[in-house]
């Protein structure tokens, strides 16, 4: 195996861990514990480390390095808060046509891919290509919350299932998004401490 290929793995492999909550929030990860654990050297591991902080789902300190970022209230709403308004900055600069964008293939359990999927394709249809990067960037910072959502919320799935049923309406979508947000923004305190008990 290849250094290139090495650092791929310990990538995917770091990061996947970091969406599946499998590290408390604000807990520190050890490079040389988190090398044993991938079967890898130090250096991928750091590297991955140093790409995971530019998207930031992981922290750096300094002298006590890297950590897994806290979740706080104020945080999560300014997160959702700012979701909202790149898919509404999205719509507002949506393209008449939408044949490129993401097709939503169907409506499945997994809620934090869900979400990514419909808002991915939502943000795909901008004439601004910054909303869609932007998206995916919330996506996988989100995607802790969105995992505990299902057992916070009644019926995430028919919720997003709404949602994918009106992407074509802007004015019956724009009404969606709020709605889907305000909804996770009163229900903050919950989903914080929700994501402390998952670890």
């Amino acid at each position: 195996m290849n250094a290139g290929a090495t650092s791929e793995r310990v990538y995917a492999g770091l990061k996947s861990r970091v969406l599946a909550n499998e590290f408390q929030p604000g807990s520190r990860l050890d490079p040389t514990a988190l090398a044993s654990d991938l079967v890898s050297s130090v250096t991928p591991v750091r590297d991955a480390l140093h790409l995971l902080t530019g998207e930031k789902l992981v922290d750096t300190r300094v002298g006590d390095g890297f950590h897994v970022p806290h979740v706080t209230g104020s945080g999560l709403e300014d997160l959702y808060a700012w979701n909202a308004e790149v898919l509404l900055g999205s719509l507002r600069r949506r393209v008449a046509s939408r044949e490129e964008d993401t097709p939503i293939h169907s409506i499945h359990e997994d809620v934090p891919a869900q979400t990514a999927e419909i808002f991915g394709s939502i943000a795909a249809g901008s004439a601004n290509g910054e909303h869609l990067s932007a998206t995916q960037s919330l996506n996988d910072r989100l995607h802790g919350a969105r995992s505990v959502e299902a057992d916070l919320l009644d019926d995430v799935v028919g919720e997003l299932a709404a949602i994918a049923a009106v992407i074509d309406d802007a004015a019956a979508l724009r009404k969606a998004i709020v709605t889907y947000h305000q909804r996770r923004r009163r229900a903050v305190p919950e989903i914080v401490r929700a994501l402390y008990r998952a670890s």
